[in-house]
């Protein structure tokens, strides 16, 4: 086994995470899928998931202290060398449930097989985000059986509905904000070591999210006498419906630049190809240029730039026969950093124009508060992604999706979204999707990268 304090080359990543991919394969093979409806899910294979971990990391569950939270939720502190004044500790998060895989038969490998073939894990959370626990807990037990404890607390707080509720990461907060534990540092997924990311930068960029998007479902609804299909009348429940849709669609929120992705945008600037070189160089002159070209891209550029509206749900009538008498669509919103969910509510409505059309806000959740990047904090961040991943530009951005860190803002001003994990356009995409997979190598320096954060912690920094 290499020397784990030392950064990773290829050939110690790819040794550290061929000794640790048959404990993440085991893992995977656990179906632990989370639904909203709490009888559907399979509490046998969350049951399986825990009792394997003693197993696999037993040095782990033989030192440090453990906590069930919420039922399914586990948080390991790991006592630090230092005392009660040195800034708190620090918090690394994961969660272990998984979304429903759509058609298992699209996939090249079962999607709860684990099998590790062609240098590759597969299968449903290696990604997201069974391969971070796995690489946060090996690097855990290697650093124990070396005998090395940290120069702070260190807690493992690891979620079982980060993918529906994300209330057991909110319990874990409150646990201990009742113990009067305010954590220095929360890092939990988000980021990765992204290639293929940006236009005109052939550099992999280390993205760190300082913040997430808020998240806000919003139920369309239009009503109607109904009747009979045979005889429909004009502007019916589901025309109308239909017409909301479409302004909502040719009229896209307002599109800005917020201050980390100018920071973002700043950073990438030496790595960048001319013309964008001169652009990302000069925002002060091509702020606004910049932000409708991105905008108009769509896709990862254009959520950069602002509020997003997907139209994921549709209902009318249960027959085909029968004109609806309700129609409703279901709205999936990403608050971008600077708006509100009543803000954007009151837009939505304007947009719509018709007072017909009923909205309701099934939930929401306000954008997460910005961490700074000038910290100590973001300092060792950066250090460790220097150490491990040489050849990558480390750059805060803002998570266009949620984790169970937005639970953590209330107790931690210092809360980062970042799986030290290499991923081109094409795994980025199979998170959620068909073929998610986590390469070997890739795996190695997760672990890496952790037992590097970790030893270079320092008390009351």
């Amino acid at each position: 086994m290499p020397t784990i304090s030392a950064p990773a080359g290829a050939a110690a990543a790819l040794q550290t995470g061929a000794a640790a991919a048959p404990k993440l394969a085991r893992l995977i093979t656990c179906r632990t899928v989370s639904f909203s409806d709490p009888d559907q899910v399979e509490a046998g294979e969350f049951d399986a998931f825990v009792q394997a971990l003693p197993e696999l990391f037993p040095l782990v569950h033989a030192r440090l202290g453990l906590e069930r939270v919420n039922g399914y939720g586990l948080l390991y502190r790991w006592q630090g060398s230092g005392t009660d004044d040195d800034g708190g500790p620090l918090v690394l998060m994961a969660h272990y449930d998984v979304v429903p895989v759509q058609d298992p038969a699209s996939w090249d490998h079962p999607p709860f097989s684990g099998e590790i073939t062609d240098g590759r894990i597969w299968g449903r959370g290696t990604l997201d985000d069974k391969g971070s626990l796995a690489a946060i807990l090996e690097a855990v037990e290697l650093l124990l059986a070396e005998g090395f404890v940290p120069a702070r607390d260190v807690y493992l707080s690891f979620g079982n509905n980060e993918e529906t509720a994300g209330d057991t990461a909110q319990a874990a907060a409150d646990l201990l904000a009742s113990r009067g534990i305010r954590p220095w540092l929360v890092l939990d997924e988000g980021g990765a070591v992204a290639a293929q990311a940006f236009p005109f930068v052939d550099r992999p960029v280390a993205v760190v999210g300082v913040a997430e998007k808020g998240i806000l479902d919003v139920e369309l609804s239009t009503e109607d006498p109904g009747g009979h299909a045979s005889t429909p009348h004009r502007r019916g429940a589901t025309a109308r419906l239909a017409r909301a849709i479409t302004r909502l669609d040719n009229h896209p929120l307002p599109a800005v630049l917020p201050e980390p992705t100018v920071e973002m945008i700043g950073r990438l600037a030496p790595s960048a190809r001319f013309p964008a070189r001169l652009v990302f160089g000069n925002l002060r002159l091509f702020r606004v240029p910049l932000t409708r070209v991105l905008a108009r891209m769509g896709g990862e550029p254009g959520a950069l730039t602002r509020t997003t509206v997907a139209v994921t749900q549709l209902q009318g009538s249960r027959a085909s026969n029968v004109l609806a008498s309700r129609a409703t669509a279901t709205a999936n919103i990403r608050v971008a950093v600077g708006e509100s969910v009543q803000g954007t509510v009151a837009r939505l409505d304007r947009i719509i124009a018709d007072s017909s059309v009923t909205l309701r806000v099934l939930e929401g959740n306000e954008p997460s508060p910005v961490s700074a990047t000038d910290n100590v904090q973001f300092a060792l961040l950066e250090q460790a992604i220097t150490a491990l991943f040489p050849d990558a530009v480390p750059a805060p951005y803002i998570m266009l999706a949620g984790t169970d860190s937005r639970r953590f803002t209330g107790i931690c001003d210092a809360v980062y979204r970042f799986a030290p994990f290499r991923m081109d356009r094409r795994d980025r995409g199979s998170i959620h999707g068909d073929n998610e997979y986590l390469g070997v190598q890739a795996f190695g320096e997760g672990i890496l990268f952790y037992a590097f954060l970790l030893r270079s912690l320092k008390a009351g920094q």
